[in-house]
């Protein structure tokens, strides 16, 4: 019985010092010392992720040390994170703690754009 999707689980058990990329959607409840990218993450409460976190979707519960770009962000009360924030779509429940700037993902884009718009100019 194969299906098209798998998925990962990084217990609370584990620590992964190093980057993860991953084709998988991810649930991890563990500590990742260093960046994230996936297409789904699903982060539980007692979770820490220390770097940077690109994903399609994800659902934030736990504690963020980076910046967060993803296409649909859910950012749950339980979670704390402390670095910048890129969404197309963003949920954030009441209670959620944020240290940080949001932009929408075109905004950061446009960003980006700019400078290499001074350059063709000079």
């Amino acid at each position: 019985m194969a299906t098209g999707s798998t998925f990962s689980v990084i217990g609370a058990d584990v620590t992964i010092t190093g980057n993860i990329n991953a084709s998988a959607d991810l649930h991890i409840d563990g500590r990742i010392d260093g960046d994230i990218t996936c297409a789904s993450l699903v982060q539980g409460e007692k979770s820490a992720i220390s770097g940077a976190v690109v994903a399609e979707s994800a659902r934030l519960a736990g504690k963020v040390t980076g910046s967060i770009t993803a296409r649909e962000l859910v950012i749950l009360k339980t979670a704390r994170i402390e670095g910048d924030v890129h969404y197309d779509a963003l949920t954030i429940e009441q209670g959620a703690e944020v240290d940080g700037r949001f932009a929408p993902n075109a905004r950061q884009q446009a960003v980006k754009a700019v400078p290499q718009q001074v350059h063709a100019a000079e």
